[in-house]
């Protein structure tokens, strides 16, 4: 727990020196005492916890925390198990944060009792922005999004398609999918984005959606039909069009923004050193490198940029979610 908030005042001479670096924040005396654990609430291997290795790796140089991240992993029920227990059960002290994924705890929150809501739970920055693609395996038949609607237009109720979990990203891209084209697909929550994958792999399922990351890394081994966003994602897909160039009305409402976050009840001072230091830290060229390597997109915002996205999307989730 800190003990206080020690300022440092620099001379001249020293922040001439430190010029390459951000302007300096309040050091805690005792903050942070150990390794920093983040609850990653998907499997290992999957997009969070990939992404999530990868930005906190940094964390243990002077300039960033001073203290490594080390990653634990706590699935199941599409995120639900490791939130509830980080909203309930996790230390307070800035010890233990968790990588949250929205809309998922969101639009979970809205629809099951969680213990976890956008109201008890404290941002501290995000690092990327993760649209669904809807994909097939690499034998299908289906070529384009049309081709998939058409065909289940013609086959009511057949068309299989699998997601990670109920009310995620991939959840709430199909049920736009649904709506927006009147066709009624069995969407299968595999439990976790690399069950999802797999199930794609091995033809248990026609279609899936996924996150652009994870599909990215899969090559050849599948095709990649559609972006669920407002426009094409051009770093890694160039040549993927968006569902709304195929004629098809879905947005970026299943987009999986990622970051870190603390339970309610840290420490102001301790959340808002934090909000500086890791904001830097996803900011870092190595962990750049690594992101964009991965096929990973980043969206860095900073705590406050957090906050706003937060309130937009609980209320956009509200209204889709009651329509839907």
């Amino acid at each position: 727990m800190i003990n206080k908030i020690k300022t440092k005042f620099l001379t001249a001479a020293a922040i001439a020196s430190m010029a390459v670096m951000s302007p300096q924040v309040a050091l805690a005396d005792d903050y942070p005492s150990a390794p920093i654990q983040v609850a990653v609430a998907y499997g290992p291997g999957g997009a969070t916890d990939f992404q999530a290795r990868i930005v906190t790796m940094m964390a243990g140089k002077e300039q960033y925390l001073n203290m490594p991240m080390v990653i634990f992993n706590k699935p199941g029920a599409g995120g639900q198990k490791g939130w509830n227990w980080y909203a309930s059960s996790a230390s307070q002290d800035g010890h233990q944060l968790a990588a949250y994924n929205v809309p998922h705890f969101i639009a979970q929150s809205l629809k099951f009792e969680t213990s976890y809501n956008s109201g008890n739970l404290e941002p501290i920055a995000n690092w990327g922005a993760d649209p669904a693609v809807l994909i097939v395996p690499a034998d299908s038949p289906f070529n384009t999004a049309n081709d998939l609607v058409d065909w289940a237009k013609a086959n009511p109720g057949k068309l299989t398609v699998a997601g990670a979990g109920l009310y995620v990203g991939h959840h709430i891209a199909a049920l736009q999918l649904d709506k927006a084209t009147g066709v009624s697909t069995k969407y299968i929550p595999a439990g976790g984005g690399v069950k999802a994958m797999k199930m794609v792999l091995g033809s248990q399922v026609m279609a899936g959606f996924n996150n652009l990351s994870d599909a990215f890394r899969q090559g050849s081994k599948i095709k990649i039909l559609a972006v669920a966003d407002n426009q094409r994602e051009a770093s890694f897909l160039p040549d993927v069009p968006t569902f709304k160039e195929q004629g098809i009305d879905i947005d970026d409402s299943s987009v999986n923004f990622r970051g870190i976050m603390a339970r309610e009840g840290t420490p102001p001072e301790v959340v808002e050193f934090l909000a500086e230091r890791v904001h830097l830290m996803f900011q870092d060229a190595k962990v750049a490198k690594k992101m964009k390597a991965g096929g990973s997109p980043m969206r860095i915002m900073t705590r406050d940029e957090v906050k706003a996205m937060w309130v937009e999307r609980q209320a956009y989730l509200e209204e889709l979610l009651a329509d839907l």
